[in-house]
């Protein structure tokens, strides 16, 4: 089960990516995810919380992935290292 909510979520970072990169955010987001390390966690309680707010601009399943992402250090790191590799010429 853990690993498919891990493929399921994996699938969804070149979403990200472009998402990110549509907006020139992807430096900013991972210098964010790193620099904020354990506050991640954090910012995945305040998606949640902030979920209905963010509707306009996320659907509730992205809001969702990008949450799980970030309640999860290692995912979050390895998210990181992607969004570097894609962002990299």
């Amino acid at each position: 089960m853990q690993t498919e909510t891990l493929s399921g979520t994996r699938s969804s970072w070149p979403q990200w990516v472009e998402f990110l990169r549509h907006r020139r955010l992807e430096s900013l987001a991972s210098w964010a995810i790193e620099a904020l390390g354990p506050l991640t966690v954090l910012g995945a309680q305040a998606l949640h919380f902030g979920s209905p707010l963010l509707r306009p601009a996320l659907s509730a399943a992205q809001v969702e992935s990008l949450a799980s992402l970030l309640e999860d250090p290692a995912e979050t790191r390895a998210f990181a290292a992607f969004l570097r590799e894609e962002a990299s010429p």
